[in-house]
């Protein structure tokens, strides 16, 4: 198989992440201490904690964890459900594991680089474009067309990584069915799914479809991306069955106490979810009243749903001199529109990814802003 490129989101955040003073890009909801996470344990949750023996655990996850997770869904169940460490573990697999050279995979632009590449190194893969002038809209009939006789996989990702969007409930109906009646495995990444403000969440794909594979992880709606514990859950057993020979191979089992955390945080998930909601409600205002003061510089529209957001930046100097200098000289940390380039389509070189998730981002506004008015 090809040699994959460099992840470069992760390239860039080995550079600047832990550096810069203002990490406004940041992709998760804001985190908890430790113990602010115990101390939302009902007592099965503390005893298991407190109890913990640091042994192997069970490839496909804790049982009572599994049952947590298989409620958040409709139709799932336990045996629905297979944990990975993380969700990029998860993608790794489902791509190397259920892909074959040939096959063809159809997968939507910008994304997180990781569901264009990973495909890429074992099949043809075709891109389809949200459509940035639509509010980053869903075309389902390009994806139609961009259909092949041997198409595997269908990749998305909604509320979607860069750009915040989130289709209407008729375009994903719609998606979803396509997939359906061509036979079509659907690969669903819905680990932003639960910090919509204005919409309820879209059903979850393995709600929908029997075949279909639905992605999540405590990283970022639940904003706790040190547990590493993530999932794939369809209802189609026997791909959970080859995902788990796989994972034999890479990390084997997860970290025990990570998964008792993760059930702790599970069971406390309307607080978690409610909580993050709210700092991306009271964010949005800040966010939005500081583009508008520059409104020859910037345009700014609030995401349909997740932290993260992709506007547009119209300075002479173009995004990626402004995001570089940005980070070299005030200290506050953007991901530029480079990152989330494509081999597949175009997209936009005027963009770049801001996080509403944090508390407190007015310290590095004010700095970003004190840094704009001295190159005025």
């Amino acid at each position: 198989m090809p040699t994959l490129p460099d992840f470069r989101l992760e390239t860039y955040f080995a550079k600047w992440e832990f550096r810069a003073r203002y990490h406004l890009t940041a992709s998760d909801a804001q985190t908890l201490a430790l113990s602010e996470l115990l101390a939302l344990a009902d007592d099965d949750g503390r005893e298991r904690w407190e109890s913990l023996a640091l042994g192997y655990t069970e490839t496909r996850g804790l049982p009572a964890l599994r049952e947590e997770i298989a409620a958040t869904y409709e139709y799932a169940d336990a045996d629905d459900v297979l944990c990975f460490a993380g969700a990029e573990e998860a993608i790794y697999l489902a791509m190397r594991t259920l892909l074959e050279p040939t096959d063809h995979l159809v997968v939507l632009t910008p994304n997180y680089q990781a569901a264009e590449t990973i495909p890429l190194a074992v099949c043809e893969v075709t891109g389809v474009a949200l459509q940035a002038d639509s509010g980053w809209a869903l075309d389902v009939e390009a994806v139609e067309r961009a259909l092949r006789p041997n198409t595997r996989m269908v990749s998305v990702n909604f509320p979607n990584n860069p750009t915040g969007a989130v289709p209407t409930p008729e375009a994903w109906q719609a998606l979803v069915q396509l997939c359906e009646d061509r036979g079509i495995t659907l690969f669903s990444d819905e680990v932003y799914r639960g910090l919509e403000l204005n919409r309820s969440p879209l059903p979850q794909a393995t709600d929908l479809s029997g075949t279909a594979l639905s992605l999540n992880v405590m990283s970022k709606a639940y904003g706790l991306p040190g547990l590493r514990i993530g999932w794939i859950a369809c209802r189609d057993r026997t791909v959970l069955d080859k995902l788990e020979r796989a994972k034999h191979y890479t990390t084997i089992c997860n970290s025990a106490p990570s998964e008792v955390l993760a059930l702790i945080a599970l069971r406390a998930r309307d607080h978690l979810l409610d909580r993050n909601r709210r700092i991306v409600a009271e964010n949005l205002p800040v966010f939005t009243d500081f583009f508008a003061r520059y409104p020859d510089l910037f345009e700014f529209t609030s995401p349909d749903g997740g932290c993260v957001c992709f506007p547009r930046y119209l300075g002479a100097d173009g995004v990626e001199t402004m995001c570089s200098e940005l980070v070299e000289e005030a200290g506050v940390l953007l991901l530029p529109s480079s990152i989330y380039s494509s081999a597949l389509t175009e997209t936009p070189t005027d963009r770049f990814r801001v996080g509403v998730g944090r508390r407190n981002p007015s310290e590095a506004l004010a700095a970003w802003a004190d840094w704009l008015e001295k190159r005025r």
